[in-house]
């Protein structure tokens, strides 16, 4: 069974960085991609990023892109999502996902096709 913990959320002031950790355990397969998703109260979960275990093939939401950076460190299952520049508009609970599939640019934004998930991390940006 895959488990998935993230880390890393807090306070922080618009402008500011933080660096979110997604730990995976019970991954079985080669191939499998982690995504970084965000939810508000009362709205529907948005795609932030996600990442290829195999070649590191990326994708971004627009309103993220030139500011976030996913990375991967295979030897320790973990995923990484830098946050630089950071507005009130990113605050949100993040969630990290995976599935145990080949990477697909074109659907790994999509919450629906992940069938792993973390429990959340709160990320507060406010002055």
């Amino acid at each position: 069974q895959v488990q998935l913990v993230e880390s890393g959320g807090g306070l922080v002031q618009p402008g500011g960085s933080l660096r979110l950790s997604c730990a995976a355990s019970g991954v079985t397969s080669d191939y499998y991609v982690i995504g970084w998703f965000r939810q508000a109260p009362g709205k529907e979960r948005e795609g932030v990023s996600c990442i290829s275990s195999s070649d590191g093939s990326t994708n971004y939401a627009n309103s993220v892109k030139g500011r976030f950076t996913i990375s991967r460190d295979n030897a320790k299952n973990t995923v990484y999502l830098q946050m630089n520049r950071l507005k009130p508009e990113d605050a949100d609970v993040y969630y990290c996902a995976a599935v145990l599939s080949s990477y697909g640019n074109r659907w790994c934004l999509v919450s629906g096709y992940y069938a792993y998930w973390g429990q959340g991390t709160q990320v507060t940006v406010s002055s």
